[in-house]
C-alpha cells in the first residue's frame, strides 16, 4: 500500500499530543453515538455498571476480579465493533445485499460469543463462591 494514501485524512496528519488529543475526542464522539443510537449497547454497558462494583466486592482473588471486569469489557468492545460494522453497512446503502447481511450477521454472532463468555465466565466464578460459602 503506497504511504501517501494512509496520511489521506486529516487525522492521519496529526502527530504527538495532538493526535492522542483528537483520538480521544474522536473515542468520546464513539461511546455518546453508542448510547444515543444502539440499545444494546445501552443494555450491556448497564448491566457492566451493576456487575463491576460486585465484581469488586465478590471475596476472590484478584486474577478473578480482573478476569470479570476483562469479560465484561470484551462484551463492550465486541458490541462497539458490531456498531460500526452495522453503521459502515448501513452508509453503503438500503439495499439488500446477502455480503451486507452476511456481514451484519458475524457481527451479531460476536456478540453472542462475548456475551456467552461472560454469561459462563461469571457463572463459575459465583458458582463457586455460593459454594465456598455453603460449605
Amino acid at each position: 500500500m503506497n504511504a501517501n494514501k494512509l496520511k489521506s485524512t486529516p487525522v492521519k496528519g496529526k502527530t504527538g499530543l495532538r493526535r492522542i488529543i483528537n483520538a480521544f475526542g474522536y473515542s468520546l464522539k464513539g461511546f455518546k453515538a453508542a448510547w444515543a443510537h444502539e440499545a444494546a449497547f445501552r443494555q450491556e454497558l448497564t448491566a457492566c455498571a451493576i456487575l463491576l462494583p460486585l465484581a469488586l466486592w465478590l471475596e476472590v482473588s484478584s486474577l478473578t476480579k480482573i478476569m470479570l471486569v476483562a469479560v465484561m469489557a470484551i462484551v463492550i468492545i465486541v458490541e462497539l465493533l458490531n456498531s460500526a460494522i452495522e453503521a459502515a453497512i448501513d452508509r453503503i446503502g438500503p439495499e439488500a445485499h446477502h455480503l451486507s447481511g452476511a456481514a451484519k450477521d458475524l457481527g451479531s454472532a460476536a456478540v453472542l460469543v462475548a456475551l456467552s463468555l461472560m454469561v459462563f465466565v461469571w457463572g463459575v466464578v459465583l458458582w463457586d463462591v455460593f459454594q465456598h460459602h455453603r460449605g
